[in-house]
C-alpha cells in the first residue's frame, strides 16, 4: 500500500474519532474545531510516510499540538481585541444559573477542572478516547512508564478533588443509606 493509500485510510477510518477528541476540548465550537481538525490532517498528509500502523493515538498526539496552537492564537487575538477595547463580550451579561439547574454529577467536571491541563489529558486519554497506557504513550510522546505514572498520579489527584468539591448531600445520603442497613 503507498503513503498516499495508507492516509487515506486513517482519514477514512479515524477522521470522526479526532473530530470528537478536538471538539471535547474545545467545548463544541464548530468552526475552531473544524479549523484544527483540517490541520491535524494536513500535518498527516505532510507527515504521510511516518503513519504508524495504528495512527489513532499518533493523531491524537499532532492533535494535542494543533490545539496548543489553536489556543495560543486565540490567547493572542483576545489580548488584541482587549487592547483595541472592542470586547463585545465585557460588555455583555452572565447570568449564572442557580444551583437548581445544575446538571448532575457536575461536580465531577469541576474536580477535573481543578487538575492541571496534563492531568485532564492523561485523563481524557483513558476515558473519553478509551486509549489504554501503550496508546497514551504515544499521543503524549512518552514512554509506557512515564505514561502510566502519569495516568497513576492523575487519578489519585482527581480522587483528592471529588472528595474535595463532591456536594455534602451525596456525602450524606451514602452515609444515611449505609446506617439504615447496617
Amino acid at each position: 500500500m503507498s503513503n498516499d493509500e495508507i492516509f487515506a485510510a486513517a482519514y477514512r477510518e479515524h477522521y470522526w474519532a479526532v473530530s470528537r477528541y478536538v471538539a471535547r476540548r474545545l467545548d463544541g465550537r464548530a468552526g475552531d474545531v473544524e479549523e484544527v481538525v483540517a490541520e491535524v490532517f494536513t500535518v498527516a498528509w505532510r507527515r504521510r510516510a511516518d503513519l504508524p500502523s495504528s495512527p489513532l493515538p499518533w493523531l491524537y498526539g499532532v492533535a494535542r499540538n494543533c490545539l496548543a496552537n489553536a489556543v495560543r492564537g486565540h490567547g493572542r487575538r483576545r489580548r488584541l481585541v482587549d487592547r483595541l477595547g472592542n470586547d463585545h463580550t465585557a460588555h455583555g451579561r452572565h447570568i449564572t444559573a442557580g444551583p437548581e439547574a445544575e446538571t448532575p454529577g457536575a461536580w465531577v467536571h469541576e474536580a477535573l477542572a481543578r487538575l492541571s491541563p496534563a492531568d485532564q489529558e492523561v485523563l481524557r486519554l483513558t476515558v473519553w478516547e478509551e486509549l489504554g497506557v501503550d496508546e497514551v504513550a504515544v499521543a503524549l510522546g512518552c514512554g509506557r512508564r512515564a505514561a502510566a505514572m502519569r495516568l497513576h498520579r492523575a487519578r489519585r489527584r482527581l480522587r483528592t478533588e471529588i472528595d474535595r468539591v463532591r456536594p455534602a448531600t451525596v456525602a450524606d445520603t451514602h452515609r444515611v443509606k449505609g446506617v439504615g442497613h447496617g
